[in-house]
């Protein structure tokens, strides 16, 4: 039962990673119906260990554009856009190290809870559902992942500060912060998913050493269950992202958020 539901937890995390509904606030949700058999310590080890399964999604979708060499008549090129975008994603990914790494124990004590999670989803939903009405008519000046400047990529990283939050959405604090910053939608959502390899791979390494490489049979069978189905999860929701933006906005998101947050505040209160 327990292969069953990492695989069930392991679909929800492949969907709403991605999406910028905040997976943190479904999987409180997740954990209230579809509670695994292991020690509390594993459960929040495994929570962010499974996006290695997501990440892995985006490296396979994303391969011709992330990766930095070309080999043609066996001969490697390097390809220096590529190099470029990577060292603005570096620059991006400064602001979550420092605030981040020496406040990880203190988020998880203080914010990792369901009144935190369900007021972030409300506020972000307001703040998505305004900024598209107010950006509606406006002409984004970013509309290659490439044109990001180093300056605009730090200030995606600052916004990517916001989603240490539980229940804010990394994708979801970026893709505003793109937005707001003059990129358009595609755009925010590609640079997300460049940032999400370094940032949710240092998160998992960090999760890794602070817990240690002492595992159980099961608790390895439940990892790779949960890893391979938000992997194949992955697939299809990054797609379903990519082709939504280019011809629609985030007000659905928005909407959906502000319901989530309701119902985890109900939920938890009737409960």
């Amino acid at each position: 039962m327990d292969l069953i539901k990492a695989v069930i937890i392991g679909i929800v995390e492949g969907i709403t990673e991605w999406l910028p509904v905040s997976s943190t606030g479904h999987m409180i949700l997740v954990n209230e119906f579809v509670k695994l058999n292991v020690s509390e310590e594993f459960w929040k080890f495994f929570l962010v260990v499974i996006q290695l399964g997501a990440i892995l999604a985006v490296v396979v979708l994303f391969w011709n554009k992330i990766f930095p060499f070309s080999f043609k008549k066996g001969e490697p090129i390097i390809r220096k856009d590529v190099w470029m975008t990577w060292f603005k994603v570096i620059v991006a990914i400064i602001p979550a190290t420092v605030v981040g790494i020496p406040l990880d124990d203190w988020m998880d004590e203080h914010f990792y809870n369901y009144k935190v999670v369900a007021i972030t989803l409300i506020l972000y939903g307001i703040w998505f559902l305004f900024l598209e009405k107010k950006g509606k008519h406006e002409k984004y000046r970013v509309q290659k992942v490439e044109d990001i400047s180093f300056k605009t990529a730090f200030g995606i990283g600052l916004f990517q500060v916001l989603s240490l939050i539980p229940g804010t959405s990394r994708s979801g604090s970026t893709i505003i912060g793109g937005m707001m910053l003059g990129t358009s939608r595609p755009v925010a959502a590609e640079f997300t998913f460049w940032l999400s390899i370094p940032v949710m791979a240092g998160a998992s390494l960090l999760k890794l050493l602070k817990f240690g490489f002492h595992f159980t049979g099961t608790e390895l069978a439940i990892l790779g269950a949960g890893c391979i189905s938000a992997f194949l999860v992955s697939l299809a929701s990054i797609r379903f992202l990519m082709s939504y933006v280019r011809s629609h906005d985030f007000r659905v998101f928005g909407a959906y958020r502000i319901i989530l947050g309701a119902v985890v505040l109900l939920y938890f209160y009737i409960r």
